[in-house]
């Protein structure tokens, strides 16, 4: 069970150097083969913070959530695929014609997945957009899009699976963020779930960030979760 659960945790690096990150990646080296990078450490390291980690013989989750003009959207997706990342996370609320876009220009097995509804957003947030309808139905709305328009996985809330699974079967991978072990303090997710919990749900990768990288020994956090998995 443990090394199959490990191979769905990725680890997101959401630190500030490409030290770091790399040091982290070496901690984690034989226990964990997954992990994101997100805007924080791409903005300062840029794509050679990519390189490095897949220079360890780690997969990498490029969690830039592109949202732009459909031109532009695709060009990044050549540019990732190029790099050799396993993954990329793009925006599904920049609309069908951008989708297409960056489903049209991925390469190099690469897949896209869609982001839905942020995890950090509750239903006041959603309406503050201007968005009236609940979450859960705008979330549908968004991955029927994504689905239609040909990406390979979507990201989502943990609370999400079921519904998504309903409505796609194995048609598509799921990515749920907001995981938190029952130690780990939920910081800023609101719509937030056990990795246990989210496994059992049927997701196929979970993305852990706070709670390993800012533990005292990330080895010992990764050990924990996956622990708390088999139990």
């Amino acid at each position: 069970m443990n090394s199959r659960a490990a191979d769905k945790i990725i680890v997101a690096l959401d630190l500030p150097t490409k030290k770091a990150a790399l040091n982290l990646v070496e901690q984690l080296r034989g226990k964990i083969s997954f992990f994101k990078i997100g805007l924080q450490l791409y903005t300062a390291e840029g794509p050679e913070i990519v390189r490095a980690v897949l220079a360890t013989g780690a997969k990498v989750f490029l969690d830039l959530k592109l949202h732009d003009i459909p031109n532009t959207v695709a060009r990044a997706v050549e540019s990732a695929a190029n790099l050799g990342v396993q993954m990329l996370t793009i925006h599904l609320s920049g609309g069908s014609e951008m989708i297409r876009a960056a489903t049209a220009a991925r390469a190099n097995n690469m897949s896209i997945f869609g982001v839905t509804v942020l995890t950090s957003m509750n239903q006041e947030a959603v309406r503050e957009v201007g968005i009236s309808d609940k979450i859960d139905n705008q979330v549908l709305r968004l991955a029927r899009l994504g689905v239609e328009a040909g990406i390979d996985g979507l990201v989502a809330s943990p609370h999400e699976i079921k519904a998504l699974r309903g409505e796609f079967g194995d048609k598509i991978k799921i990515v749920v963020q907001g995981i938190r072990p029952t130690w780990a303090d939920p910081g800023d997710q609101k719509r937030f779930m056990t990795p246990g919990a989210a496994l059992e749900a049927g997701t196929d990768y979970i993305g852990i960030g706070r709670p390993i990288t800012t533990h005292p020994n990330p080895r010992d956090a990764v050990a924990k979760i996956l622990s708390e998995i088999s139990a």
